[in-house]
């Protein structure tokens, strides 16, 4: 009989749900942060006078400085020690959450809290999944990584309602306030956390840094760039790939001279791990693509205050949230490959369904059932990913396999904001300038004047905020643009939400090639799983 006990000891596994929760509400932080900032769009470029792209740009900003340095983060906490490294992320956090408090204007933004909050995100989310994998065994294990999924997903529920709240009634820097409370009580606690030693290599391969940086950074920027109307877009995108094929070539080299390297190259050859970040990836760029393109939507066609989007989304973050929490209580019950093969699916069907509905839809109500569908999609995998793609590796690799996957997931989110607004920015140009050519109401002079204007700065603009910018034109020339606007805006939201649908698809693909696996097996040294 006590061997029995034991036996069932083993199998239900070790660990503080305490602790679970102290590295949950870290996790809360980290998605509520931009949550907070999608929903207050409006007001921040109404309070910092500045537009809506450019604070676009500082969330897509913010997601790839995260991504350029993760990797290089996961391997500072290897040498630092991950605790340490887990102290030193929420603090950078805590830092650009002040900053966001106390700003004048979006360069306090974009220094604080997109390049110093990401840094801090570049520590903290590799360091935190180290930490779960260390301090938690068997069944616990499993269920520590589910309810920091759960987390993420309340992040995304309370988010969207708590900054429309606050933004609405009292003012959209409350929210941050807030966050650097909930970063104290976290430091307050930091005795229930366990260092996990670190027996690897300590050397620094700083070349592999340098690529890992320029190669992620280099995509991003060069589509924020393009964002932005500037030049050298392909170049831009053309050194990042070239870095990462670079990076891939270097790591491979290092591994054969026997010499430390950033990441172990065959991390790669597990083939639970690959497909694994690869969803990961693929979630976030639909995540991120919907998490910009809607709240714009909402706040720029049919004018709703913080608040009236953070209720439209709630249907979205709500259902996340109560499928993440209930299929991570029911972890093991069905295979995981199952579930995200489902969610994959689910999100397609819902970020799809709302590509008709836009523009026709004239209240928040229209979305409901899409958010929904695509909220439960999200939720399956949030509650599955993590745990897939770090079970199979063994202690001394988890900090680097955690970087590389929280990386996936960084460079997925900062992707797809900046690729959904890109191309949100782009068609809305385009669109314009061939209604404006096409229309037989504005004279000469106006279409070359708003083809000059877009071209300088397209931005998506309420008709409220246009109306006031046409206030000193005739009547008939301030109706057909404001009309303009109207047909042009819903185009170009219906082209960005096609990013999201995109990576929904392609996770569904990635998700049927899981089904074909064998399920992750617990960690272990012994157990490298599916070797490809």
């Amino acid at each position: 009989m006590a061997a029995d006990a034991s036996a069932a000891a083993g199998e239900e596994g070790t660990g503080s749900t305490r602790l679970a929760v102290l590295l949950a509400m870290a996790m809360f932080v980290l998605v509520v942060d931009t949550s907070l900032m999608n929903v207050s769009i409006a007001a921040v470029v109404d309070d910092l006078d500045t537009t809506v792209s450019g604070v676009q740009s500082a969330i897509a900003l913010e997601a790839l400085v995260s991504a350029a340095f993760i990797l290089i983060g996961s391997k500072v906490a290897d040498l630092i020690g991950r605790k340490r490294a887990f102290v030193l992320g929420l603090l950078g956090y805590a830092t650009g959450a002040l900053a966001m408090v106390l700003a004048q204007d979006l360069r306090a933004i974009i220094v604080f809290w997109a390049v110093i909050g990401g840094f801090g995100a570049s520590l903290l989310l590799p360091s935190m999944q180290a930490l779960i994998h260390s301090n938690f065994t068997g069944k616990a294990q499993t269920k520590a990584y589910a309810t920091v999924g759960a987390a993420s997903a309340v992040a995304a529920a309370v988010g969207p309602l708590l900054g429309g709240f606050l933004t609405t009634y009292l003012s959209w820097r409350v929210g941050f306030a807030l966050e650097v409370v909930v970063i104290a009580v976290v430091l307050s606690s930091m005795k229930l956390v366990a260092d996990a030693p670190y027996t690897g290599p300590r050397g620094v391969d700083v070349v592999g840094a340098a690529l890992s940086a320029i190669g992620m950074g280099g995509v991003v920027v060069g589509i924020l760039i393009w964002q932005e109307g500037g030049e050298a877009v392909g170049a831009f995108i053309a050194v990042g790939l070239v870095a990462l094929g670079s990076l891939v070539w270097w790591l491979k080299r290092r591994k054969r001279e026997g010499k430390p390297s950033l990441l172990d190259p065959d991390l790669f050859r597990l083939a639970l791990f690959r497909l694994g970040i690869t969803a990961q990836m693929l979630q976030n760029i639909a995540l991120g693509g919907a998490m910009i393109a809607l709240p714009i939507f909402l706040q720029m066609v049919l004018e709703y205050s913080a608040m009236e989007t953070g209720l439209t989304l709630a249907p979205l973050s709500l259902t996340m949230f109560a499928t993440a929490l209930i299929a991570g209580k029911r972890a093991g019950r069905r295979r995981p490959a199952s579930l995200i093969r489902l969610g994959a699916a689910l999100l397609t069907i819902g970020m799809a369904a709302l590509i008709p509905i836009v523009p026709r839809v004239e209240s928040g109500w229209a979305l409901v059932a899409p958010l929904m569908l695509a909220g439960a999609g999200f939720g399956l995998l949030v509650s599955q990913l993590n745990n897939y793609t770090l079970s199979p590796i063994d202690e001394e690799r988890v900090s680097e396999a955690a970087g590389v996957n929280s990386a996936a997931g960084s460079f997925g989110l900062s992707f797809g904001l900046a690729c959904s607004g890109a191309i949100l920015l782009a068609t809305l140009s385009i669109a314009f300038t061939q209604m404006a050519d096409d229309s037989k109401v504005l004279p000469p002079a106006a279409k070359e004047q708003v083809a000059q204007a877009l071209d300088d700065d397209a931005e998506v603009l309420s008709n409220t905020q246009l109306e006031e910018q046409l206030a000193g034109q005739p009547p008939a020339v301030r109706e057909e643009i404001v009309r303009i606007n109207t047909d042009a805006r819903p185009l170009a939201l219906q082209v960005a939400l096609a990013v999201p649908v995109l990576a929904g698809l392609l996770a569904f693909l990635i998700s049927l090639r899981m089904m074909r696996r064998p399920d992750p097996a617990a960690s272990s040294a012994d157990n490298q799983v599916a070797m490809a």
